[in-house]
């Protein structure tokens, strides 16, 4: 029986991502040495384009292991929210690499669209596209096994890079074929402008997650709604306020204030939060929760942070 990435412990899901960064550091040296040689053996600017985009995920890939190194770290004095973040940050610096990628990419072919020339040794490039390939797409499956289980933010994104590849190998035969086989003079560099393009759009769609957990933007309205309707079942609390939450790297924290009895002791209040995080826990087992109690109908905060949010129909176990 496998672990889901609910029950997954932090030092088997730290072990998983260091695996996977080794991995994609691994499949990338490799790809750099036989497309080196491919992209001087043709000339092909969508060869060439497949050679820098290597290059970086070369790079990104040392980052990524290095943020996904940093985020395992355990909470310090200095970093008492954990090092989460160091995730999100080595995402945000592949998403730098790529787009420098793809403007390097499409200067290249606006420039040989203009030369016209045409590429040689279509043969060879195409084998190494094809090889390209099958180590790319071996690469990307262990990935998508570790991101189920993880769900690191860092080998998500660096597995953006190698989808990308995928495309990017057949845009390469395409073109050589087109070009040495067909005649197409510019199907080299109107390819080379498509993986540019693609490459763009990647970077783009993938800087929304990094974004968010480094703004520590809200969990979403239906995660933050199933923790309210945990927190119903306690019949001693009689509202929540000032509901907080927010995401970093494998952990979610959230801190809310609850209405109990204002005629509770201390001891009494200190029960019931310590039922709430005993209810709360098994289903949001990476969650750190601070809980602050408010005497029944207190309320310290202005606009919708003083609003009650605890859903209307209230269930006790």
């Amino acid at each position: 029986m496998t672990d889901s990435p609910a029950v997954l412990s932090a030092a088997s899901a730290a072990r998983l991502n260091r695996q996977a960064a080794y991995a994609s550091i691994g499949a990338a040296s490799l790809l750099l040495a036989i497309k080196g040689w491919a992209a001087w053996s043709t000339g092909s600017t969508a060869m060439l384009g497949s050679l820098a985009d290597t290059a970086l995920d070369l790079v990104a890939s040392v980052a990524t292991l290095l943020g996904v190194w940093i985020a395992a770290q355990p909470a310090d004095d200095g970093h008492r929210f954990g090092h989460g973040k160091a995730e999100a940050i080595a995402a945000l610096f592949q998403i730098v690499l790529i787009s420098i990628s793809a403007l390097g990419i499409a200067g290249r072919a606006v420039e040989q669209f203009a030369a016209g020339g045409r590429v040689e040794a279509a043969a060879e490039g195409i084998g190494v596209s094809v090889a390209a390939i099958a180590v790319t797409f071996a690469l990307i499956a262990w990935q998508r096994y570790v991101i189920r289980r993880t769900g690191s933010l860092a080998i998500s994104t660096d597995s953006v890079h190698y989808q990308s590849d995928l495309l990017i190998n057949i845009a390469v035969i395409a073109a050589l074929a087109l070009d040495q086989y067909v005649g197409f003079r510019q199907a080299d560099p109107l390819l080379g402008l498509a993986i540019a393009g693609w490459l763009a759009w990647g970077a783009w769609s993938a800087s929304e997650q990094v974004l968010d957990q480094l703004m520590d933007k809200e969990w979403p309205e239906e995660k933050k709604q199933r923790f309210l309707e945990v927190l119903a079942r306690n019949p001693d609390i009689t509202g929540v306020h000032d509901l907080r939450t927010r995401t970093s790297g494998k952990r979610d924290f959230v801190q809310f204030h609850v209405w109990v009895d204002a005629q509770m002791t201390v001891r009494e209040a200190h029960r019931v939060m310590d039922e709430l995080e005993a209810r709360l826990r098994p289903e949001f087992p990476d969650t750190e929760i601070l809980i602050h109690p408010d005497p029944e109908g207190l309320v310290d905060e202005k606009g919708d942070a003083g609003r009650d949010v605890l859903p209307p129909i209230r269930v006790a176990d």
